[in-house]
């Protein structure tokens, strides 16, 4: 299975790629995007069967991406990882799509709950 990381952070998407081993996702192609431009691109291209990213990055936020990923008919499995979770973001991110949003700082347990149900 392919999974997109799309923070605009290298550090940070080194973080979420050790949570996801921790979590028990060890053995995933795992590609990255640093900014949210590259991550429609890249999900475009690269046909990934999840996409966890960011909210806020330059070009393109991560909502923004979501939103023209599903304009273009794509309905890519995707989820946030994102340091921000109010009620008002939660509500967006339902509303385009998203499957989930964890807040930073997040737990290997946090990321199992949230993407068992769609990695198994």
């Amino acid at each position: 299975m392919k999974i997109l990381i799309a923070d605009d952070s290298r550090v940070m998407r080194q973080i979420v790629t050790r949570t996801l081993r921790q979590a028990g996702f060890e053995g995933h192609d795992l590609v990255e995007a640093s900014d949210g431009q590259e991550a429609f691109d890249m999900t475009v291209a690269e046909k990934p069967d999840l996409v966890l990213s960011d909210w806020n990055m330059p070009h393109m936020t991560g909502v923004e991406v979501l939103r023209m990923l599903r304009a273009n008919g794509n309905q890519v499995p995707f989820g946030f990882v994102t340091s921000e979770g109010t009620p008002e973001m939660r509500q967006a991110a339902e509303d385009a799509g998203a499957l989930f949003l964890v807040t930073k700082p997040f737990t290997a347990d946090t990321f199992k709950d949230a993407l068992d149900p769609i990695l198994g």
